[in-house]
């Protein structure tokens, strides 16, 4: 089990300053939408792995370290036991105990929705309180993975949160964890309030308090940074960095991210409608069930342009489902060669000589450079003859279509949309997206097209059944190479994360680009 402390004990360690009734308040592109920690959305879980605490953290890089657990072993092959942090209490005083644990894992998998971590628990068979600070979770199967996964459950008092509303985590009954900072208001819509916990296994925090202020606008964000309004922001967009790199009282911050675009393939209709002939009449069969055509896309695409053009350097070309560091990461998976001459020799192999027409859709509010890069990717395909018309959509409306109402059969063809493992792990992303769906198992739960290799599915099977981390890892590039060698998913890039940060201030990026007031101390 790793050893390192998380990196914002590192940075706490290194750039300290005393604990003080200060206000750290950082600006927040997307809005918060709900306080229960157990649905699954990324912003809302920024803010809420303030409050409350899974048993592991991640670092920067998404590895698991000790969190509320202070550690964990296998026992078996389908058996862990999680040790609580001695002394471990909630912000009403009383302790955290191996109940706690059990109940808050048991809830995470009762709700029902798209917005679950139905994935995160999937493995798990029961989970019961060996005694006030030991849970055994036995699972239905080997999962080496069980300490990643539960790094996004957050612990909630069963005696607070049992039958609670969401207006009860939203500053009622229920808002009661065990982290660095309690809940004090949430107003949806315009900010969140949180302040110290002083009573806390970490120390106090510096800040005494700590607002979320909900600005989306680009522009205004950075300006209200520039004017001392606020003293982070995140999601800085390229077209940006220069006004906060040219000023004596800010700074710019940035790191490798988690988040990837990937272009979605429609693998499952026999025929579609956002495809037609050169002639514009309807074809006869889905061309992007021919691998041949599925390459020729991805030879289409030129990676390095769309990073270092469209999204200004704000994103990491990339040809898989992890960049370096990142668990799972692929070494000898390079990125896919911009090879036009061959893409259009290929469409001509697979009966499209003359190429034919294709919409593709993307979001056009999502993040900044979506609509951008989408335009160019239609540039990029018709200049090999895949003539693509964009269709760039408001996010409500984009992801109503491409989740097919709830049935998670889109409407599309071929579109764009980011993506992140919560975990972090490549391998949970490839059973998100492309695992053959098995609603039972947790398995393909996003996987919009439809995807389904046998091969694919094993090399996951032995990944999950693997508990040696080497040979996961090489297991994982494994699987990937499949994935990758079939296109059944075009990764593009991964997008940067960016943060505007007063000066004075010290801030540690991470990969999933979170904001933690833990990750920002005073320079020394």
């Amino acid at each position: 089990m790793p050893k390192r402390l998380p990196a914002f004990l590192l940075l706490a360690a290194l750039a300290a300053s005393p604990a003080t009734a200060q206000e750290l308040r950082i600006g927040f592109k997307a809005a918060v939408d709900g306080a229960d920690p157990h649905l699954n959305y990324t912003p809302n879980r920024n803010v809420q792995l303030h409050v409350w605490e899974p048993l592991v953290f991640q670092d920067e890089f998404m590895r698991p370290l000790p969190g509320a657990a202070s550690a964990w072993r296998n026992l078996d092959a389908t058996t862990w036991e999680f040790t609580l942090r001695e002394g471990l209490r909630f912000h009403d005083g009383t302790p955290v105990t191996a109940e706690d644990v059990v109940f808050s894992i048991r809830r995470a998998r009762a709700i029902t929705g798209l917005r679950t971590f139905v994935v995160q628990t999937r493995s798990v068979a029961s989970a019961e309180a060996k005694d006030a600070r030991t849970v055994v979770i036995r699972t239905n199967g080997p999962a080496p993975l069980l300490p990643n996964q539960l790094a996004v459950i957050a612990i909630v008092s069963a005696r607070a949160a049992d039958g609670a509303t969401e207006a009860d985590f939203n500053g009622g009954r229920a808002a009661i964890g065990s982290g660095p900072y309690r809940w004090v208001r949430f107003t949806p819509g315009q900010d969140v309030v949180l302040e110290r916990n002083p009573d806390t296994w970490r120390g106090a925090e510096p800040w005494q308090r700590v607002s979320f202020r909900f600005i989306p606008n680009d522009s205004a964000r950075v300006a209200a940074l520039l004017a001392g309004d606020v003293d982070t922001i995140d999601n800085v967009p390229p077209s940006l960095f220069g006004r906060i790199r040219e000023s004596d009282r800010t700074q710019l911050v940035t790191g490798p991210g988690l988040f990837t675009l990937y272009m979605y393939l429609d693998h499952f209709r026999d025929r579609v409608v956002f495809a037609t002939g050169a002639d514009g009449q309807p074809l006869d069969r889905n061309p992007i069930r021919d691998p041949r055509v599925r390459q020729a896309m991805n030879l289409a695409i030129n990676r390095t342009a769309l990073a270092e053009r469209a999204m200004e350097g704000a994103a990491d070309p990339i040809g898989q489902f992890a960049g370096p560091g990142f668990l799972g990461h692929e070494p000898s998976l390079g990125l896919p060669p911009f090879d036009p001459p061959r893409a259009r020799a290929l469409l001509a192999e697979a009966g499209h000589p003359n190429g034919f027409n294709l919409t593709i859709q993307c979001t056009n509010d999502r993040f900044v450079g979506d609509a951008r890069t989408c335009q160019a990717i239609g540039q990029m395909l018709t200049a090999v003859g895949i003539r693509a018309t964009v269709e760039a959509l408001p996010s409500a409306v984009f992801f109503r279509r491409a989740n097919g109402g709830q049935g998670l059969d889109p409407e599309f063809t071929a579109f764009l949309a980011i993506f992140a493992s919560s975990t972090g792990v490549a391998s949970e992303s490839m059973a998100t997206i492309l695992r053959t769906r098995d609603a039972a198992r947790g398995h393909g739960s996003l996987n919009r097209g439809r995807y389904s290799n046998p091969a694919l599915d094993a090399a996951l099977e032995r990944v999950d059944a693997t508990f040696d981390e080497a040979e996961r890892e090489r297991l994982t590039g494994a699987a990937a190479r499949i994935a990758m060698e079939d296109n059944a998913i075009l990764p593009i890039y991964s997008l940067r994360a960016t943060y505007g940060v007063r000066r004075g201030l010290v801030l540690a990026p991470r990969g999933d680009g979170y904001t933690f007031a833990m990750n920002i101390r005073a320079a020394r």
